[in-house]
This record gives C-alpha cells, sequence and structure tokens, in this order.
C-alpha cells in the first residue's frame, strides 16, 4: 500500500511504519502527501492486523523538515489558496489525532513546522538525540492554523508553547524531553531498534483495551460538553466481554505471556 510521498511497512507482526518520504527536501510534506494520509489511516484502522504504527521520516537525515516551502507560492500565495490548504492539512491531522489505535512517532535528525505538528498529532514521541525541533512561523510571515496551536498548547502548556511560536527558535532533543514535547529520548544509533521493540510490546497487548484506553484519553481532551462517555463505556464492555479477557486473567493465573487476538 503506497500513496505519493506517503508508504506504509510493514516489518513486523501487529506493527505498522507510515513513512513521510521525500528525503531530497529532508522530508518536507508536500500536498498530495497531506492529501494521502487520511485514506492511509483509514486503511490502518480497519485493518484488524495492525495493532500499532508508528511514523517516521524516510531514511536518516530528518523526520519531517516541514511542509513544502518551494509549494508556497501556489498552493498558499494568498489568503483564499492558504485557507484551501489548511483545510486539506487540517483533514490530515484529524485523521492522526482520530486513530483509534496506538500511535507513535519516531523523529529523528529535523523535526519542523508543519513536521512538529505531524508529530504532535500522535500519542507518543520518541526522539533521537540528534534531533532539533521549532516552528519557524514567524520567520516566514504565514499563521498558523488554530488546530496546530491548539495541539501543541495542550502538549506543553501556553508558556512554552509561546516560546516556540514567538522565539521561532530551534530546542534539542534534552530541551524537547524537558518541556513535554516528546516521551522518551535515546542515542540516534538505537533509536529504530529502540522504536521497534517499544511498538512490539504495544502490538503484544490487549488490542480492545488499547483501543478503549485511546478512546478515552480523547475523549479527555475534549471540551465537557461535546464528550461521549457512552462510546467510551461501550469500549470498556467490549474488552469485559471479549475473549482477551479472559485469556488475559487466566494467563495470569497460569504464569504465562497472554495471546491476545483482538477479540
Amino acid at each position: 500500500m503506497t500513496a505519493f510521498g506517503v508508504d506504509v511497512r510493514r516489518e513486523a507482526e501487529g506493527v505498522a511504519w507510515l513513512v513521510l518520504r521525500n528525503p531530497e527536501r529532508l522530508n518536507a510534506v508536500r500536498l498530495e502527501m497531506w492529501q494521502a494520509i487520511p485514506a492511509l489511516m483509514g486503511a490502518l484502522e480497519g485493518d484488524p492486523a495492525v495493532r500499532v504504527v508508528v511514523m517516521r521520516g524516510d531514511g536518516t537525515e530528518a523526520f519531517a523538515s516541514g511542509a513544502d516551502i518551494s509549494e508556497f507560492t501556489t498552493h498558499r500565495r494568498d489568503a483564499g489558496s492558504a485557507a484551501a490548504y489548511e483545510h486539506t492539512t487540517a483533514q490530515a491531522f484529524d485523521a492522526l489525532t482520530a486513530f483509534a489505535k496506538p500511535l507513535v512517532a519516531m523523529i529523528h535528525g529535523v523535526c519542523i513546522g508543519g513536521g512538529l505538528a505531524l508529530a504532535a498529532s500522535a500519542d507518543l514521541r520518541i526522539s533521537a538525540d540528534d534531533t532539533s525541533f521549532a516552528v519557524p512561523a514567524a520567520r516566514l510571515g504565514l499563521g498558523y492554523h488554530l488546530n496546530g496551536v491548539e495541539r501543541l498548547v495542550r502538549l506543553l502548556g501556553p508558556s512554552a508553547a509561546a516560546d516556540l511560536f514567538f522565539s521561532a527558535r530551534r530546542c534539542d532533543a534534552a530541551e524537547a524531553l524537558r518541556i513535554g514535547l516528546v516521551n522518551q529520548v535515546v542515542a540516534k544509533a538505537d533509536l529504530e531498534a529502540f522504536t521497534a521493540q517499544y511498538a512490539g510490546a504495544i502490538a503484544a497487548n490487549a488490542p480492545l483495551t488499547l483501543r478503549a484506553a485511546k478512546r478515552a484519553i480523547l475523549e479527555v481532551q475534549r471540551d465537557p460538553a461535546r464528550r461521549d462517555p457512552e462510546a467510551v463505556r461501550a469500549l470498556i464492555a467490549a474488552c469485559f466481554e471479549s475473549a482477551d479477557y479472559a485469556e488475559g486473567v487466566r494467563a495470569f493465573l497460569e504464569k504465562r505471556a497472554p495471546r491476545f487476538r483482538g477479540a
């Protein structure tokens, strides 16, 4: 399953890799790549063999250097075209954020602008120790979409988010870990193996429990008036009615690793 600039690769049971592919431009995200993401995430969500997705940049130099600025003179040339472009990117971000399964961002090299917004749309972020992060909008003169600002404010808090937006400065992996932008930092040489092992550990857990936890986490972040507690209760009930629940209890009592089937 391949779309222009965005590939899906499978290297281990239960784990799919969503790869941003534009290495000649440090994986800058082209319009076609933004457009491809919703359908790819929909296919991955509907595939019972996929239990966790890892998002990464192609190659060794970058996660993503942001939206492809070479397209701005056509796709973001004025307020009208910029609004259409932002609608497309918002659909991509929404597809990532609403994805029903765990989504991990594996980050290395540069993670800037739209690339940082993509990483912020994941549930978890694992960074190499060489990564640099930035939101350079203030140096380009463009306005940042409300959804993108909201994600960083929720992740970092308003003060730390304001620092990145106002200064447009770069921060390193150590600072990113300190302010809560990433969950873990590992040596670049170990990043892929560590992330694969971490994703594999998630994939070995009960899929229905993962789905219920993911939905609950999403609902907690909504305005209380817009939350859907019944959807969460239904997912929790499905866990207790599942064969996986019986298997998990039985495996615990028998002191062995459980074998979950997602049903």
